[in-house]
């Protein structure tokens, strides 16, 4: 087929792209998290449901500036040089490992509907978390990929229970579980600034939702349109689902709760809903931790492969899978739930979505200032109308990204710091192997 004749992909196929993207395994369990700031997290929700549409639309953008593979990593480096580059590959690589150990976590919280034991049992719960990682991880290394049919599936089953829960929740809300409004014992500032952080994890995935320009139906509409559909929808499913769960289940109750869905559909339907809940939410973590998997190899693989990474992650089977960045990103999983299991389930993924969010948050914010200076060396042939509007949506999405960091706490930006300046010594490694020695003279 010509490229004059090829269908591109229309806008719901997009959006649905979006949804099945950005829709994981963190709403499942956060309820849970933002239990113990009370109904104040509602309003946390807001401004991240904003400023994730900001950041959307600075996507969307980039999609169509910069219609190459490797999205923030290659927004950063069109934009602002190699070194940005690769810190903003580093980081990306880093929320993506992390990310997966949050929905090990998640899928591991949500069994123990099935198995109470997992619930109380520090060791079976790690054994189970670490099984389902490398099970997948072996699996994604031999190239064997999750059919469009099973995507559709694991995506129906995991928008299914909360559409449910969210709707028939609200019939059932107990006003005193609202009260008082904010439970944290932090000021209102504090509060709301810190749940915009925990909620901004239930997002991720705007960066890799946004689908290549050259495969879109007319990309300069679609691409933004799609992007802030299924950022809308997700919006809805959030807020709505949080308020039921606050309204249905006592707060101290739903703090703890290693299934609030679950717990949730119980009271409402009985042993029925519960079990049916549970699954849906088990088979939507087991699919979203698939899906992520293979990232875990292309994003340090596309760095790699400019020269920005060490050479190790070039490497691919005979798949043309990038094994090597599966392997050593589950190893780094595999570390980080180890040590943070003691904590407690709902404990332990509190911690690792804020440092997965933390990690994301940071090529986020270089990825608007990447689109300004993409702008600006463009801002001779573009409208200059336009050109503003952008340039103030880009700066826009760096301030709520600036303030989201500021949001994760001061544990997790310490070691999310750590983290990327630990990229340092690997970059000037990096270089230093692709340098040509000075000839002797």
């Amino acid at each position: 087929m010509s490229a004059s004749t090829k269908k591109g992909l229309g806008l719901w196929i997009c959006t649905s792209l979006v949804v099945g993207n950005v829709i994981g395994s963190g709403i499942f369990l956060l309820p849970a998290s933002l239990a113990s700031y009370g109904a104040i997290s509602l309003v946390g929700w807001v401004f991240t449901s904003i400023g994730a549409l900001l950041l959307a639309l600075v996507f969307a953008r980039l999609s169509v500036l910069v219609p190459r593979a490797g999205g923030p990593y290659a927004y950063s480096r069109e934009g602002l040089g190699d070194f940005a580059g690769f810190l903003i590959a580093w980081g990306h690589w880093i929320a993506v490992w992390a990310g997966n150990a949050a929905i090990c976590v998640a899928f591991v919280s949500y069994l123990t509907v099935f198995f109470p034991v997992l619930g109380s049992s520090p060791v079976a719960s790690i054994l189970t978390g670490l099984a389902a990682l490398w099970g997948l991880s072996l699996v994604n290394i031999r190239g064997i990929h999750t059919a469009g049919l099973v995507q559709l599936v694991t995506t129906v089953l995991k928008v299914l229970p909360l559409i449910a829960v969210s709707l028939v929740g609200l019939f059932y809300l107990n006003p005193e579980h609202f009260t008082p409004v904010n439970r944290s014992g932090d000021s209102n500032f504090s509060a709301i600034t810190a749940c915009a952080a925990l909620t901004l994890w239930a997002y991720l995935g705007l960066e890799s939702a946004t689908v290549p320009a050259d495969d879109v139906e007319n990309p300069r509409v679609t691409i933004p349109r799609a992007t802030i559909l299924g950022t809308l929808f997700c919006a809805l499913i959030y807020i709505l689902s949080t308020v039921s769960l606050m309204g249905l289940i006592d707060p101290d109750q739903l703090a703890t709760s290693n299934a609030p869905f679950a717990d949730a559909a119980r009271l409402m339907w009985g042993d029925i809903g519960y079990y049916a809940v549970g699954l849906g939410a088990v088979i939507s973590c087991f699919g979203a931790l698939n899906g992520w998997m293979i990232l875990q190899g292309q994003v340090p693989h596309a760095a790699a492969r400019d020269g920005l990474f060490p050479e190790i992650f070039k490497r691919v089977n005979r798949n043309g899978v990038p094994y090597m960045g599966i392997l050593i990103s589950s190893v780094l999983i595999t570390v980080l739930m180890v040590m943070n299991y003691t904590r407690g389930l709902v404990a332990a993924f509190t911690f690792i979505i804020l440092l997965a969010t933390l990690t994301s948050l940071v090529p986020y914010s270089f990825s608007a200032i990447a689109e300004l200076m993409i702008l600006s060396k463009r801002r001779g042939s573009a409208n200059t109308e336009r050109l503003l509007g952008h340039s103030v949506i880009a700066m826009l999405g760096f301030l709520y990204s600036l303030w989201a960091i500021a949001g994760s706490g001061q544990d997790t930006v310490y070691w999310g710091f750590l983290l990327l300046m630990l990229g340092l010594p690997v970059y000037s490694y990096v270089k230093w192997q692709s340098s040509t020695p000075p000839a002797d003279g």
